[in-house]
């Protein structure tokens, strides 16, 4: 099969649009990650009776499985059970709880390099609990994680082309769409490879930075 230029150029529009879809995926689903897996790391920390235990389950279990097998579950087992939403919807969801998984640990790593006297002096100075970790803690703790959740980012905008299974239409079910439709997959397979690597090169680069800047001084 030989390369196409004006095939290419016609389907790039439609790739775009894909490409919209799977930022809008990344962008929701590390909003959800981020915000759910600080909280699942707070409650572990808190060792709250039975709710820190299922807490730490959850994160094992999520872990522990495929993204591609939770995806199927949520869309396709759970509407049995009256829990049904778009595909679209599902796949932020179940995305976003995934790497939530992984960004709880992230944060723990970050609330256990705390100083063990910033917890003293909290103790000390007899602060409330939302104080001490709003106002002491967890500010110290995300500026060292910061690299590590962008780098869940990146890794987040590339398996979000695992929801093509569960048919999101993204960047890459838009390409096999095309590919299918017109039977040439050279140039949509290939725009898509390279529109995944504008933007995730890019984006690797800052994480870069961003290591160099939150490093520990030594």
């Amino acid at each position: 099969m030989i390369w196409d230029n004006n095939f290419a150029i016609s389907v790039l529009p439609v790739l775009l649009q894909g490409l919209w879809t799977t930022v809008h995926i990344t962008v929701m689903g590390t909003l959800l990650a981020a915000g759910l897996g600080l909280v699942f790391a707070v409650l572990r920390r808190q060792a709250i009776p039975v709710l820190s235990q299922a807490v730490s389950f959850l994160v094992v279990f999520v872990r522990g499985t495929p993204l591609l097998v939770q995806a199927y579950v949520a869309f396709f087992v759970l509407p049995a059970y009256g829990i049904s939403f778009d595909a679209l919807t599902t796949g932020i969801v179940v995305i976003g709880v995934n790497y939530s998984a992984y960004m709880a640990e992230v944060y723990r790593s970050g609330i256990q390099g705390v100083p063990k006297g910033q917890w003293e002096a909290a103790t000390a100075l007899s602060l409330p609990g939302s104080r001490t970790w709003g106002r002491i803690i967890l500010p110290q703790a995300i500026r060292t994680v910061v690299p590590m959740l962008g780098n869940y980012l990146i890794q987040m905008f590339k398996d979000s082309a695992v929801l093509s299974a569960i048919t999101v239409v993204e960047l890459m079910a838009t390409a096999q769409a095309i590919g299918s439709s017109s039977f040439r997959y050279l140039e949509p397979l290939t725009l898509a490879a390279l529109l995944f690597l504008a933007v995730s090169y890019p984006a690797s680069r800052l994480v870069n930075r961003l290591e160099r800047r939150y490093a520990p001084q030594h």
